[in-house]
């Protein structure tokens, strides 16, 4: 499966992990996992550590989750990213909007 996700120790953090291309094929899957979730998580990470390709569509996704976890204020970490991936992530500026580590 392309997108899992779980609970961090807290319960109120959810780590969604995408393995393989993170594409317009993995839409409904990653909107589904965070839009049917428990209203008590508070924080978001994507691990993106299996995540061997990403184009500008999973930029609009990752920019839907921030706008679904509360914009400006949202608490979205974009997490353990390869060289290739990081490089499209910084020249699209995403480092102002996610913290990426």
């Amino acid at each position: 499966m392309p997108i899992q996700t779980r609970r961090d120790d807290n319960g109120q953090t959810l780590v969604i992990s995408i393995e393989g291309r993170f594409d317009f094929s993995t839409h409904q899957a990653f909107r589904d996992a965070y839009e049917h979730g428990d209203p008590s998580v508070q924080d978001y990470i994507v691990d993106l550590s299996e995540t061997t390709y990403l184009d500008s569509s999973a930029l609009g996704m990752l920019l839907l989750l921030r706008d679904y976890a509360g914009g400006d204020n949202a608490r979205v970490v974009i997490e353990n990213c390869n060289s290739d991936v990081r490089r499209i992530l910084s020249i699209s500026n995403f480092e102002q909007l996610f913290q990426i580590r």
